[in-house]
């Protein structure tokens, strides 16, 4: 059994998941009644997210040409096999096959070309998206008129509102929150004086998580997290499962 004064020193590893089970079990159990622990391991939370963006690099945007340009240059090998020579007729069959087969074999490539064009095309939009968005939370949790709010949550949870106005941008850093059920996800809305606006999805499989609100905050004075079916819903089907007040 893991002392009082021992459980005070675990929340740096509790945030970074670096706990045994049986020693995170009691540290939960501290931190349900312990506010010094929950504030702390909320903002290590949120420290931890920030070195984990601060070292990210996205790979150079060359990249994409050249691994194109590749793809339609290089083609494989083919085995050569010494034949016995065809006779006329044969090698007049086999021009007409070949020829066949080439225009067969260009068509298909060119349908894959264009396939994978538009595949990469995605990928890098997709990837170009996620890099803004790591680019965009990144400038919340470090900017210089950043207000936050710690909160406790149900179930030992523990969760820190950030808002840049001048960014007009809220972050949302949880710590310990449970999964949702199957087929579920936590949806965040902005409170609109009594009207719930939505505001994104948290990732249903990560308990540590720090997630960059859709909207603006402009005209909220609170953040509302509900439970909704997998891919959100218009507005909440279910009561809230925390209303936090937006920081000031």
């Amino acid at each position: 059994m893991t002392t009082t004064a021992d459980l005070h020193t675990l929340t740096g590893a509790y945030a970074l998941h670096a706990l045994p089970d049986q020693e995170r079990a009691e540290f939960e159990e501290h931190l349900a009644e312990c506010a010094a622990c929950a504030d702390e391991v909320a903002e290590l939370a949120a420290a931890a997210v920030r070195m984990g963006l601060a070292v990210s690099a996205p790979p150079h945007p060359a990249m994409k040409a050249r691994v194109l340009a590749r793809v339609s240059a290089v083609r494989q090998d083919v085995p050569r096999v010494r034949l016995p020579a065809p006779s006329r007729a044969l090698t007049r069959r086999l021009g007409r096959l070949a020829l066949a087969a080439c225009v067969a074999v260009a068509a298909g490539l060119a349908g894959t070309t264009v396939w994978q064009h538009t595949r990469a095309d995605e990928a890098g939009r997709r990837a170009s998206a996620s890099r803004q968005r790591a680019d965009d939370l990144a400038a919340v949790l470090s900017a210089p008129d950043a207000a936050s709010r710690h909160v406790r949550l149900t179930g030992g949870a523990t969760g820190t509102l950030l808002v840049s106005r001048s960014r007009g941008q809220v972050a949302f850093v949880a710590s310990g929150m449970a999964v949702p059920p199957r087929g579920k996800v936590y949806q965040l809305w902005f409170d609109d004086s009594g009207a719930m606006r939505p505001a994104g999805l948290m990732d249903a499989d990560r308990v540590t998580q720090a997630v960059l609100l859709d909207g603006s905050p402009r005209g909220a004075s609170a953040v509302g997290i509900t439970v909704e079916p997998a891919g959100g819903s218009a507005r909440p089907t279910s009561a809230p499962v925390a209303l936090m007040e937006l920081p000031a």
